[in-house]
């Protein structure tokens, strides 16, 4: 079946409100976009809290709270009388809570199963095009699959994949491993952006879910990167009857 994505995933930003930012989020922005463009690698030292201080005129507190914000969200080591090293991926990826829909059944007690209605491949439109990073009629890779608890459908997954990213994903039986496992697998997470809305399904994700085109659903909107590449955007629709989004936080 050669059935064209019907995701709609626009590409999101954040935004705050007008003013200059501040003394701290400039040290954090700058060591944010180093790590995700290669500039410091996985284990390797980020500039010392003394260097950071010179450079960008700020005192030693507002650089430590940079560090300790980063350090917070995974993305830096910190090491007592040593200094600041960057996270190794694979730390990363269980902090930015990317969550497989198999692990979430599977931790419920419950049996997952997926049926792959389309695995094809597609040229790249302006806005897909946008959201990957690359040019517009590039190779993209496209799925739609989906996922049933105790054999209930409860999640329409419509994927786009960059090759570059994931040469291989054409040839995985998304049967018995998700594409969430896989490419955290071969392409580690370093960042997701990501919206969440009350929404209609469209025919397709109705038809595949068994619901009427009525329900309202649960809408997940992802892309995620790694090391500043963008590797996948996904739309992910959940009947809202038969599914609850939760999580913890813990400070």
């Amino acid at each position: 079946m050669a059935t064209k994505s019907s995701s709609s995933l626009p590409a999101s930003a954040l935004s705050g409100a007008g003013g200059p930012a501040p003394q701290y989020l400039k040290v954090k922005t700058h060591l944010r976009e180093g790590i995700a463009g290669g500039r410091w690698r996985p284990g390797e030292r980020l500039p010392s809290e003394a260097d950071l201080t010179e450079t960008f005129g700020v005192s030693r507190m507002t650089v430590n709270r940079a560090l300790r914000e980063l350090h917070q969200e995974g993305l830096v080591e910190r090491v007592q009388g040593v200094g600041s090293f960057v996270a190794q991926l694979h730390r990363i990826a269980s902090t930015l809570t990317v969550r497989d829909v198999h692990e979430e059944i599977a931790a419920r007690n419950h049996r997952h199963e997926a049926s792959v209605h389309v695995l094809e491949t597609i040229k790249a439109s302006a806005e897909q095009a946008g959201l990957l990073g690359v040019r517009t009629g590039a190779t993209l890779f496209h799925s739609v699959i989906v996922h049933r608890e105790n054999g209930v459908a409860i999640q329409c997954e419509d994927r786009l994949v960059n090759p570059a990213c994931a040469p291989d994903y054409m040839d995985q039986d998304f049967t018995r491993v998700t594409p969430t496992h896989y490419l955290l697998e071969v392409a580690p997470l370093s960042e997701a952006r990501y919206t969440i809305e009350a929404a209609m399904p469209v025919a397709l994700e109705a038809r595949l879910l068994g619901m009427p085109r009525g329900e309202p659903c649960l809408v997940v909107k992802r892309v995620t990167s790694s090391q500043g590449r963008a590797v996948t955007a996904v739309r992910l629709v959940h009947p809202s009857s038969r599914y609850l989004l939760e999580g913890s936080f813990q400070a």
